[in-house]
């Protein structure tokens, strides 16, 4: 998640007056997003809302639902300076972060020089990020958390705004490492991916076999989006809401006195999850043209936020039982 930024206070008027033009923004985002990938209203929301909030999503769905295709054209569309990184099992750290080479002068002098990876990007695509080794993973976490990389003892500062859209498959395959607890606790949400209905593949048979296909468009610069999640930031925060994300994400703990935690519930959600959840609130109501998030956002937006951060206990996964069943029976429990 961003550094949050210390703002002078702003009148209400301001305030709506902000909330028009980003709401006008973010339209024209979403048409612009549109126009290339069909269908998945509740995948472009999510993903556009945690990169609204200043955050990170990993993208989880079998191969072929346009996952890659959603990132490509979010880079365009929002005019980030993009990259990508195709992770596989050989794949080392510094092949993300950069290496320091050394060179010589003409007077012999030897000296050493970084030079970057592709990590120094505004919007960095870790494709298939279950595909490398722990270790190179790992080489994400400083980047993801800190905003900088550390190189040979030396800080190296990422382009602002900096984003990571990763994709993972489901499919338990020969090769692939499950993501640290960590490293999936940097990502504001996880975003799954489901197959399309009949019209929107329908649209996706006829406007994506031709000649002619359908291309992203640049809507915005990202010094815009950049203001747009400093206005969710100062977005007022009801204190029902913080309340009942308080109450949420503190029954998905065990040894809280939840009875159904306790037995179900391996490890779960800190307090990150909790400044996810109030992050994304904000920026799922600004989406949806409201000034203030209500309990309804929190609903919404429990099962991406939390179902990464928690873990069943082997009794659960014995019983069939899935995260996203307990995160369904802890939102009912909000009333």
């Amino acid at each position: 998640m961003s550094v949050i930024v210390k703002e002078s206070p702003i009148s209400e008027k301001d305030m709506v007056a902000e909330a028009e033009r980003a709401l006008a923004d973010i339209s024209r985002i979403r048409d612009g997003v549109g126009r290339v990938i069909f269908g998945q209203e509740s995948v472009v929301e999510r993903t556009l809302v945690a990169l609204l909030a200043g955050g990170h999503a990993l993208l989880v769905g079998v191969p072929g639902l346009a996952k890659t295709k959603l990132v490509e054209t979010l880079g365009i569309v929002l005019g980030l300076d993009a990259r990508r990184i195709q992770f596989t099992p050989d794949l080392m750290p510094s092949d993300i972060l950069g290496s320091e080479v050394m060179e010589q002068d003409e007077t012999g002098k030897r000296s050493f020089r970084f030079i970057r990876g592709p990590i120094f990007a505004q919007l960095l695509m870790a494709d298939e990020i279950n595909r490398a080794s722990p270790r190179t993973q790992s080489a994400l976490l400083q980047s993801m958390q800190e905003y900088h990389v550390t190189v040979a003892g030396a800080r190296h500062d990422l382009p602002s705004p900096f984003h990571v859209l990763a994709t993972q498959n489901p499919l338990e395959q020969e090769g692939t490492y499950p993501l640290p607890e960590a490293q999936l606790d940097r990502f504001l949400m996880q975003v799954d991916i489901l197959y399309p209905d009949i019209e929107a593949e329908r649209r996706i048979l006829l406007e994506t076999t031709g000649v002619d296909e359908a291309k992203a468009l640049n809507v915005v610069q990202p010094e815009r989006l950049k203001e747009i999640q400093t206005l969710i930031r100062r977005m007022p925060m009801p204190e029902s809401v913080v309340e009942a994300i308080l109450a949420l994400v503190r029954s998905a703990r065990p040894g809280q006195g939840h009875e159904e935690t306790d037995k179900h519930v391996a490890w779960g959600p800190g307090p990150r999850a909790s400044q996810a959840l109030t992050l994304c609130a904000r920026a799922r109501a600004l989406y949806d043209g409201r000034l203030a998030p209500s309990i309804d956002d929190v609903r919404a937006l429990a099962e991406p936020v939390l179902q990464h951060r928690m873990a069943l206990t082997f009794a659960a996964r014995a019983e069939g039982m899935s995260v996203r069943d307990v995160v369904a029976k802890l939102v009912k429990g909000l009333g």
